[in-house]
């Protein structure tokens, strides 16, 4: 399954070059519906929530590439699953494409406890999408 990205892995964004630079098919613009995004500390966590929309890039690994790439993600973004002290979550959701259509892809979203933390204290980033939250 492809990725969808909506923060420091965005093309231009400094973990993009990182970890998905030369491992991917296509990179393209696409939109999660069902979410909003909120501040973290140097990065995005999106939250489920049904009327949210956020802005970001469905990202297509190369297959020889894909396992590697999975791993460090979920590394990255803190996730083992069933661990409670996850950070995010990995799902799978459907994302629209901006070019038409929709495909299910990966997406990593705040766990439960950092959610309601969020929801309690965090600052929501009105425009859903990172690259315009400033």
């Amino acid at each position: 399954m492809p990725f969808f990205v909506y923060g420091t892995l965005r093309p231009g964004q400094f973990r993009h070059d990182l970890f998905l630079r030369g491992r991917t098919l296509s990179e393209e613009p696409a939109r999660l519906h069902g979410a909003v995004l909120y501040e973290g500390p140097g990065y995005p966590y999106a939250v489920e929530e049904p009327q949210g929309v956020v802005t970001g890039c469905l990202v297509t690994a190369r297959p020889e590439a894909y396992a590697t790439l999975l791993a460090e993600l979920d590394r990255l973004e803190g996730y083992a699953p069933g661990d409670p002290g996850n950070l995010y979550e990995r799902l799978a959701r459907d994302i629209e494409r901006v070019s038409g259509g929709t495909v299910r892809a990966w997406v990593y979203v705040a766990a439960p406890r950092v959610t309601a933390r969020l929801r309690a204290h965090g600052t929501r980033i009105a425009s859903g999408d990172w690259a315009e939250r400033c």
